[in-house]
């Protein structure tokens, strides 16, 4: 995972250091992946941690809100499966060891959740 993190725990991508353009593209696509119990989509979250991109295949790495997210299994799919669209190339999640934390989510949006 990138060891960049800004100050509200967003992370930096691997990707993003490799090819700006592809990931905010993979980015913007992740967009539409929402988390039906919450309303709000994993980018807005911050449930997805890191984005790898080799020529061959792609990682993403990627937390849920609670380790038991009934929702779980159909937004790791989603997420692989949108990742996957944008970058043609065999595309895995991995589970981030890090639990989620409010703190996580975009500037702006526990707002709409009712957080802040």
């Amino acid at each position: 995972m990138s060891d960049t993190v800004a100050a509200n725990n967003a992370v930096a991508w691997q990707a993003e250091s490799v090819n700006q353009e592809l990931a905010a593209t993979v980015k913007e696509k992740l967009r539409e992946v929402i988390d039906p119990e919450i309303g709000l989509n994993v980018i807005e979250l911050g449930l997805i941690r890191d984005l790898e991109i080799a020529p061959e295949s792609a990682k993403v790495s990627m937390m849920l809100t609670t380790p038991f997210c009934p929702y779980g299994p159909a937004m790791l799919e989603a997420v692989r499966k949108s990742a996957q669209d944008v970058l043609n190339v065999p595309t895995t999640i991995e589970m981030s060891p890090e639990l989620w934390d409010p703190s996580f989510m975009e500037e702006g949006a526990g707002a709409d959740w009712g957080l802040f």
